[in-house]
């Protein structure tokens, strides 16, 4: 089991914002062309934004995960994945196939490692800390 490190609970915060302006969120009241926004975009953005955050809680475990541009791939890979399905017939993860779709993927991933880069690595003393090797049994 993974230790619950302030860096975890940074990333489940993060993590349940998203949630939380999914069900609650703005588009959703609004109705109309908003909700359709709401419902597609919006989403498109902050679901690879969160799974960013997510491969940050497993980078004690694996360490292959520390460097941001490999989160950012796999991320960013799941996505155009599953969109490309959809474009071929496909609907695993969605219903609709948008081309727009690739671009708000791409815009989610490089906000989600732009705002550890460039702000969590600086401000939270503890972002960086080493972990000793988490043993495997």
């Amino acid at each position: 089991m993974q230790k619950l490190t302030p860096k975890n609970l940074v990333c489940l915060g993060i993590e349940l914002l998203i949630a939380g302006l999914h069900i609650l969120g703005p588009g959703r009241r609004a109705g109309g062309e908003w909700f359709v926004l709401s419902a597609s975009y919006f989403s498109d953005l902050t679901l690879p934004f969160g799974f960013y955050f997510l491969l940050c809680i497993s980078e004690d475990q694996f360490r292959f995960l520390r460097p941001w541009w490999v989160k950012a791939l796999l991320v960013f890979s799941a996505a155009v994945a599953a969109e490309t399905l959809q474009a071929l017939g496909v609907y695993a993860l969605g219903g609709t196939f948008d081309p727009l779709d690739y671009g708000m993927y791409a815009a989610g991933v490089l906000l989600a490692a732009a705002l550890e880069q460039g702000i969590m690595r600086r401000v939270l003393p503890f972002w960086e800390e080493k972990h000793a090797a988490v043993p495997r049994g």
